[in-house]
């Protein structure tokens, strides 16, 4: 099948965000959203089209969903995903795949720290459970609405000791 809107996939569709290191705009973002659609459009798993869609946000966040109802991801769709980003990673000198940095919000703006550059926040009281975290282990389209969260919601919470702000 080919690519569905984003909008259109039902809240249980499968969910994987993937977060560049760095903003993405203009030519760059045109390329990175042009071989996204394009995979996505001719995804399949074991032989069978999956019924798939993608967003972009915030310039940074790649979200990638499939409705499994038709057909069911497997473990080499999922690589096959992996390998398109690993190829756009290199095209556009950037990580999408790396899942350790944190990202949250700091005056409005979508910030990005190493675990280790979180947690000194945290002691200092930079950063506190009031601070919007992106949980992008969140796992269907029907839990976004949770995506974006103060982090005492989060698992920031436990992870990197946060104050109550």
């Amino acid at each position: 099948m080919p690519q569905v809107a984003f909008t259109a996939l039902p809240s249980h569709a499968r969910l994987w965000i993937f977060a560049a290191e760095r903003p993405v705009t203009g030519a760059a973002a045109d390329k990175l959203l042009a071989q996204v659609d394009a995979f996505v459009s001719s995804w399949r798993a074991h032989g069978a089209p999956l019924t798939a869609g993608r967003d972009w946000r915030l310039d940074r966040f790649l979200l990638v969903a499939v409705d499994e109802r038709a057909a069911g991801v497997s473990g080499c769709s999922v690589d096959a995903l992996t390998h398109s980003l690993k190829e756009l990673e290199a095209e556009l000198g950037m990580s999408l795949l790396e899942t350790a940095p944190v990202f949250y919000r700091e005056k409005g703006e979508v910030r990005r720290a190493s675990r280790a550059e979180f947690k000194a926040l945290a002691e200092r009281g930079a950063v506190t459970a009031q601070t919007r975290v992106f949980d992008n282990t969140v796992p269907t389209v029907g839990t976004l609405e949770r995506w974006e969260t103060p982090a005492g919601n989060s698992w920031h919470a436990k992870a990197f000791r946060l104050r109550a702000g």
